[in-house]
């Protein structure tokens, strides 16, 4: 949950839910649940809450959930968003320790964007630096063009 409030009900540690670790994994699937509830009611509701007081010349969106967070963004920002996919093989992830759980990484929280977006850069991080690089740099000339 993105609302101090309700991480101040349940008693929860923000800054260890950020984290990989057991902390956050106890509380994965609840927090699933409540932004669930939170997009049933609003579906604009975490991506307004992210971009609160900002103004900047250039989005770059590189961390949504949903299809319908991809979709807010260009609605709302239009031509100066640009969305970005990190992706990484399945052994490099489990080399970062990932274990697949069902029901938390088959879900739509984890894998709704999986299929079906054109997101605007497709980035591959599975730990070569050097290719990395090579994979940023394009993304960075092009941000740099619309400032």
């Amino acid at each position: 949950p993105t609302d101090p409030l309700s991480l101040q009900e349940h008693g929860l540690d923000f800054q260890r839910l950020l984290d990989a670790s057991a902390y956050k994994e106890r509380y994965r699937q609840d927090m699933i649940r409540w932004g669930e509830e939170k997009r049933r009611t609003d579906p604009g509701f975490f991506c307004r809450t992210a971009v609160e007081g900002a103004v900047q010349p250039v989005w770059v969106v590189s961390d949504t959930r949903r299809l319908s967070d991809v979709e807010w963004f260009r609605d709302v920002y239009r031509d100066v968003v640009q969305t970005v996919r990190v992706v990484a093989s399945e052994e490099m992830r489990k080399r970062r320790n990932w274990v697949f759980v069902a029901g938390v990484d088959d879900a739509e929280s984890e894998c709704g964007l999986d299929q079906g977006v054109a997101f605007d850069w497709v980035i591959t991080n599975d730990g070569d630096s050097r290719s990395l690089d090579e994979q940023l740099e394009p993304l960075l000339q092009s941000l740099r063009g619309r400032l």
